[in-house]
């Protein structure tokens, strides 16, 4: 097979996966790893995938920046936003994802008083920090660049000591095939810790997230009480989430 012709069938591959490792390329192609590992470099200096280790992402596989995500949708991500601070009342405590959603439901709780929040996201605590007698703790960790929010081992290891009334978590994308995906392991695996250590679970999510898939699953669905969103949930996306048993809440 001449070097054009692997590019294409890696280029073809992701289209469909969104993500693969070099040596499943390898095993497919029938070419060594070096060779692999070259044509991913060559792609990825043509800016037609991301290089990761031990493989390549598709470009519609990597998460845009907070500042793009932002300006998608902001009236609905405020509803959305919103509707979620209304479930919340004086006093409680919360575990608050990362995320412009979740941005958005730290400006609606700003008039409530003495919650206690944990939070990975650097915004988040800025906006609830050092008012009406709440307590803020953020989660430490690597500061993802460009997101101002915390991940990895670190993180998750301080969250493991703390259980709340609410968990809030953001998403990357829902399909009612995959289920919910994120873009990398550790994203991953907090927001599954997220949803595990709260009494009740609330997933927030604009239309903008759905049919769409990341590359990395997020287990512990199961936990899920709510999903708050945006627009009515038809076919196959109203029917994934009432086999998980989850209330689905409309903002308007």
């Amino acid at each position: 097979m001449f070097a054009e012709q692997r590019r294409s069938s890696i280029l073809e591959l992701l289209v469909r996966r969104g993500s693969v490792s070099v040596t499943e390329l390898h095993r497919r192609l029938k070419v060594s790893r070096e060779t692999i590992r070259r044509d991913i470099n060559t792609l990825a200096d043509a800016h037609k995938l991301q290089k990761t280790h031990g493989g390549a992402l598709s470009l519609d596989s990597i998460e845009p920046a907070i500042g793009e995500r932002m300006s998608v949708n902001i009236d609905g991500k405020r509803a959305i936003g919103r509707r979620a601070a209304s479930m919340v009342a004086d006093g409680a405590s919360l575990i608050i994802d990362s995320g412009t959603t979740t941005l958005c439901l730290a400006e609606a709780l700003t008039p409530r008083h003495k919650l206690l929040v944990y939070t990975n996201d650097i915004q988040v605590a800025a906006r609830l920090a050092g008012r009406h007698d709440n307590r803020v703790f953020i989660l430490g960790g690597e500061v993802v660049g460009g997101e101002g929010a915390m991940v990895g081992r670190d993180t998750t290891t301080m969250l493991e000591n703390y259980y709340a009334d609410f968990a809030f978590v953001g998403a990357s994308a829902i399909s009612s095939d995959r289920g919910l995906t994120d873009y990398t392991r550790e994203a991953a695996e907090l927001r599954k810790l997220m949803l595990t250590n709260a009494r009740t679970t609330v997933l927030l999510a604009d239309h903008s997230k759905f049919k769409r898939v990341a590359p990395v699953r997020v287990s512990a669905l199961e936990h899920l009480d709510h999903l708050i969103t945006d627009t009515t949930l038809k076919g196959g996306d109203a029917t994934y989430f009432k086999k998980l048993a989850c209330e689905v809440l409309v903002a308007r």
